[in-house]
């Protein structure tokens, strides 16, 4: 059973380890330098931690519905140590790439943290509950670019990955002492458990559903934080990155809608809640498209895409969660995997639409992606 201590800790958890992949992104330049390389070739370090992620995701997270969680997570900790120590010491590029990419696979742990909160949670508590862990996932994501900047900027890149092998060392002790067992129930080897993800998607519609529709929402919302730096950039507001940066801290309305996206998914179904946030990211990019050549404009509609696609996505969660209990690693492996790819393929579009369609190409194609979301969550199927 979850007590409020331990679903903030696993939050906590959650916000520390997803940070692993993201502490890089404004390190790059300095990492450069540091090893002599064009930008380009410097930002493959980011890309390489992504890629280890997927990875992770894939191959590794299924396994929590077969091997022990607990157990699995305190050694992906110290796995991920390891990995941030090699980065912070690494004598040359190359080692700092393949450290990088094994990052990516150890801080998968928060796809196994997710699935095992909504196992111990009461069933009329779940989608809360999911909802507040996720919050600190959110936070996490949002504030490591801001500490990881300012780290670097002070004490050198090195010094964020020594500190980040730190906590991940300190995060091991706490959920050894603190976290619970959680027995598995899968018996067969890992090569069924694999070919049951295809078996699950194949059985599941709901679950089909979930993944097509975070695909498109969260590719729609990647469209918009892949051109908003340039679009800032440019007439009429001349901004340089900084304030960027200060419209992803906007974006924690995002994560502060989580735990409410959750409760409201208990109390009136998640579908009810998937139809909202989709409607208030149409809201957000109608606002974008026509008021964004104003400041305000820009806030509104980040507050509205941020909380519309989040209150998707932890209702999502909420509602596989429920389909097969005793696979929800693996039903969480689909999910977020389709998640992820469509937000990869959300990156390639937006760029795409900045360069042929300038801001209204890309809230055009922003808003034509959620409005698909919308499309499926409403038809595809349901019978």
């Amino acid at each position: 059973m979850l007590d409020n201590a331990l679903v903030w800790l696993m939050a906590v958890t959650c916000g520390l380890v997803v940070a692993n992949i993201y502490y890089n992104q404004p390190l790059l330049a300095a990492i450069g330098r540091t090893f002599r390389l064009s930008d380009s070739s410097a930002s493959l370090v980011a890309t390489a931690t992504q890629i280890g992620y997927t990875l992770g995701m894939l191959l590794v997270v299924p396994l929590g519905d077969k091997l022990e969680r607990k157990r699995m997570m305190l050694l992906m900790l110290l796995g991920a140590a390891l990995c941030m120590g090699l980065a912070a010491w690494a004598p040359s590029f190359a080692v700092l790439a393949g450290a990088s990419v094994l990052l990516g696979i150890f801080s998968a742990v928060p796809q196994l943290l997710v699935p095992m909160a909504a196992h111990l949670a009461p069933e009329a508590s779940r989608g809360r509950i999911v909802g507040r862990v996720m919050s600190g996932l959110l936070i996490g994501i949002l504030l490591s670019r801001t500490v990881s900047g300012y780290v670097g900027l002070h004490l050198g890149w090195r010094a964020m990955f020594e500190i980040g092998a730190g906590l991940m060392v300190l995060l091991a002790a706490l959920l050894a002492w603190k976290l619970p067992t959680d027995q598995p129930t899968f018996t067969g080897s890992y090569g069924s458990l694999m070919k049951s993800l295809l078996t699950l998607t194949r059985e599941q519609a709901p679950l089909r559903r979930a993944a097509l529709v975070g695909a498109s929402l969260f590719a729609a919302f990647s469209v918009f934080w892949t051109t908003l730096a340039f679009y800032l950039e440019g007439a009429p507001f001349h901004y340089g990155s900084d304030v960027a940066g200060f419209f992803g801290l906007i974006g924690a309305f995002g994560a502060l809608a989580a735990p409410l996206a959750g409760k409201t998914a208990d109390t009136k179904g998640p579908d009810y809640t998937i139809a909202l946030g989709i409607v208030l990211a149409l809201v957000a990019y109608a606002i974008l498209g026509f008021g964004g050549l104003y400041v305000a404009g820009l806030v509104i509609g980040v507050i509205l895409l941020d909380v519309g696609v989040q209150a998707t996505h932890i209702s999502n969660q909420s509602m596989i969660f429920s389909l097969v209990p005793e696979a929800r690693s693996r039903l969480n492996t689909v999910y977020m995997t389709a998640y992820f790819t469509g937000g990869s393929l959300g990156s390639i579009l937006g760029g795409l639409a900045w360069v042929h369609g300038g801001w209204p190409g890309v809230c055009f194609v922003g808003g034509a992606l959620t409005a698909v979301a919308l499309l499926v969550s409403r038809r595809y199927g349901r019978e």
